[in-house]
């Protein structure tokens, strides 16, 4: 054996079932030995989810309580599934079925389809814009190439969320969706993208999965046949579920429990694709049983970063922020983040070049740097800054701005009136710089209000619009400029920016950003109107606003900087505003009212019917002391009572009898297990502090603001040896 052979490029898989074990923190290692029954992950961003689901897996396989071929993991990109069977081969556990859930789903598909309908499976199209561009034709309806992608988007949720084309206009009223075409019009367009797969025996990638569900419906003996093969099952991201996919699970798990769900409700940044954390958040519903294990201790943020990450989703609103996850740092203290407001856009972008330029010079990799924006369509800018600093730069989930095509066809149009501008009759009327800009653009889809909704029309829209501003701010640099002198600077940048870039900072957009992480993060243009954007009107909306920050800020391992301009461009009007979202995070601001997280820290709840309690992990930063003996505390439930397990109790036995019984009546009331209420300790943490008043009440760990304010009169009431009042608070 090599010695290459013990390199960490090649890493000795454990010796042992308990050697898988070595290095899990208690609450991963509890992940891993929970292999039995439902279990529900609750796992913060940056508390090694993978980490401690891939041991899981691992550990029952090398334990021989799982065989390997009857594991079927499925996450949601072919590279979280990679990374996934990479480290269960690391750890000894190969075999193991690591699929996204459309593979899953194809290869069953591709394996039952003779037998469940007979002959071949027909053709998997790619991609369905040119069938949807054909169903246009059919139906006499014009779409350019940004309207063809918007109701191609259209017909994917309706098809994830499983709603048929007589139903689309309802369903898209019903979740106040912004149709990007009048909604019968997309029904019609729906209905005969459907009649065309049919007639040309074709099926897409959304057929794959109703396929399944279909088969896997009508063919109890093949669902049977499935079920034996696959007899564990691990869902990571579980907040991105669209209700199909959740369908699907249910038909593979039939009447069995034997099933593990990893997700935050504060990273769910989809909905748009039909992705909802309701399976998730209601998960302790439908399995009364299970077990939930929350991570809350994060290992790739300092804890400045994961001061304003937790400060953030403090302020959010909403079933999902009802079960935000309080996180804890478990690095070396690091720099605060950085808050830089700018007078304008183009000093905003200059900004960020020059620091990451000084950041690169003090041994920083530019690979180790991002940038993160809103749209894509704030990308230019700070290519152009970058390029003017003469730093490498690589984008992600996008094109570079002037191989867009839409960018592209605008360029040729300029270039076109620039040199017959004389002959053409859209700039007759105009003079100045900006308005011919305006009058040719004009003819590709540029108008002056932008459109409503947020698909590739309002992207397209966006990429002409800051053309616009690019010849306005041109205009105003170079007095007499003519159109032909700024096709020209348009030319110089596209090519200064075609130079190959290798290691180079990352240019992306939030939702990109999504599962990857960097030493130094920017969160640039975090003004209102872009975070939150401007077309996010629901409560709804702006709260998934909140998660997309949230996301990027999660997204840095210890330098954090946000920044805004007061206005778009040089000498502009400065009426901007730092995003709502900063409000008493950021110096000198003021700071919104906000809840606490519900449920309290991390740690482990176990289901009805089984052992323990819950474990909470302290939030303060400052250490806990008994308040009887004065000793450092660190296990969980004392901190809870803030005092050693084997310390005397003062509690009120029969105060504390009293919370049981009235406990036992909420949690019928509700429908909900017991310790939804309170748990144990924090009912003995309340009969051993027996609080006279509201402020007392607040300070006991395990009380939020949720809670307090739901159950505090009762409470209090007990406490005070009287009766709750009937159909109060804490009905």
């Amino acid at each position: 054996m090599t010695a290459a052979t013990h390199s960490t490029l090649f890493p000795q898989a454990p010796d042992t079932a308990d050697a898988v074990l070595d290095g899990l923190d208690p609450e991963q290692r509890e992940v891993a030995t929970a292999l039995h029954g439902p279990v529900c992950v609750l796992a913060g961003a940056g508390t090694g989810k993978t980490r401690a689901i891939t041991h899981r897996i691992a550990y029952g396989v090398r334990a021989g309580i799982l065989q390997p071929s009857s594991v079927l993991a499925v996450t949601f990109t072919n590279r979280a599934a990679g990374e996934m069977r990479g480290r269960l081969r690391q750890l000894g556990a190969g075999g193991v079925q690591a699929r996204t859930f459309h593979s899953a789903a194809l290869r069953q598909l591709q394996y039952f389809w003779p037998k469940a309908v007979g002959g071949g499976l027909p053709r998997l199209i790619d991609r369905k814009i040119q069938l949807v561009a054909d169903a246009a034709a059919a139906c006499r309806i014009r779409l350019d190439r940004g309207e063809l992608r918007d109701v191609t988007a259209e017909i994917e949720w309706s098809k994830v969320t499983q709603t048929v084309p007589a139903d689309y206009a309802a369903a898209a009223a019903k979740t106040g969706r912004l149709s990007p075409r009048d909604p019968a019009e997309i029904a019609q367009l729906y209905a005969t993208y459907e009649d065309l797969k049919r007639d040309r025996a074709v099926i897409d990638f959304e057929d794959v999965l109703l396929l399944t569900v279909a088969i896997l419906q009508d063919r109890h003996d093949i669902a049977e046949q499935v079920r034996s093969q696959y007899q564990h099952f691990v869902v990571d991201e579980y907040q991105d579920v669209s209700p199909l996919q959740q369908r699907l699970l249910e038909l593979w798990l039939g009447e069995r429990d034997s099933l593990c769900v990893v997700g935050d409700a504060s990273q769910t940044i989809y909905s748009f694709t039909g992705a909802t954390p309701d399976h998730l958040l209601d998960f302790r519903t439908r399995h009364p049983g299970a077990t939930v294990v929350k991570l809350v201790r994060d290992y790739r943020s300092s804890p400045q970063v994961v001061h304003l990450a937790n400060g953030l989703l403090s302020q959010a609103r909403g079933r999902a922020a009802d079960h935000r996850l309080e996180l804890i740092s478990q690095r070396a203290p690091g720099p605060e983040p950085v808050y830089a407001e700018y007078t304008d856009e183009p000093a905003e972008a200059e900004g960020a070049a020059r620091r990451i330029r000084d950041l690169i010079a003090s041994g920083i990799p530019a690979g180790e740097i991002a940038i993160l924006f809103r749209t894509n369509s704030q990308s230019e800018i700070y290519e152009q800054a970058l390029a003017d600093a003469g730093v490498p730069y690589q984008l992600r989930g996008a094109e570079r701005f002037f191989d867009r095509p839409e960018v592209r066809k605008a360029g040729a149009a300029l270039r076109a009136a620039a040199r017959f501008g004389a002959n053409d009759s859209l700039l007759d009327d105009v003079v100045d710089l900006p308005s011919q800009v305006r009058a040719v653009l004009s003819g590709e889809g540029w108008t002056s209000q932008p459109p409503a909704g947020s698909g590739a029309v309002r992207e397209r829209w966006e990429s002409l619009a800051a053309l616009v501003h690019l010849a306005q701010d041109f205009a105003a640099a170079k007095q007499g400029a003519t159109l032909g002198d700024l096709v020209a600077e348009l030319d110089e940048r596209a090519s200064a920016q075609h130079a190959p870039t290798v290691q180079g900072v990352t240019l992306a957009s939030l939702h990109s950003a999504k599962g990857l992480e960097w030493d130094v993060v920017f969160l640039v243009g975090v003004a209102e109107g872009m975070m939150p954007i401007t077309y996010a009107k629901t409560d709804e909306q702006i709260e998934e606003e909140r998660r997309l920050l949230y996301v990027g800020v999660t997204r840095a391992r210890e330098h954090l900087l946000v920044s805004w301009a007061l206005s778009r461009s040089p000498g502009g009007r400065p009426n901007r505003r730092p995003s709502r979202f900063l409000d008493g995070l950021r110096p000198g601001s003021v700071a919104t009212v906000g809840r606490s997280a519900a449920g309290g820290p991390g740690g482990i709840e176990r289901g009805i019917g089984s052992s323990g309690g819950t474990v909470v992990r302290r939030t303060s930063r400052t250490p806990a002391r008994c308040r009887v003996c004065g000793r450092t505390l660190t296990d969980a439930g004392e901190m809870k009572l803030m005092r050693c397990e084997d310390c005397p109790s003062d509690m009120d036995e029969g105060l504390y009898e009293r919370l049981r019984e009235w406990r036992a009546v909420q949690a019928q009331r509700s429908g909900q297990p017991a310790f939804c209420v309170f748990t144990d300790k924090t009912l003995m943490a309340i009969a051993e502090a027996a609080p006279d008043d509201e402020g007392e009440l607040a300070r006991i760990p395990g009380v939020g603001v949720r809670k307090f304010n739901r159950f505090g009169a009762d409470v209090l009431a007990i406490c005070a040896g009287q009766e709750p009042a009937e159909g109060g608070e804490g009905d």
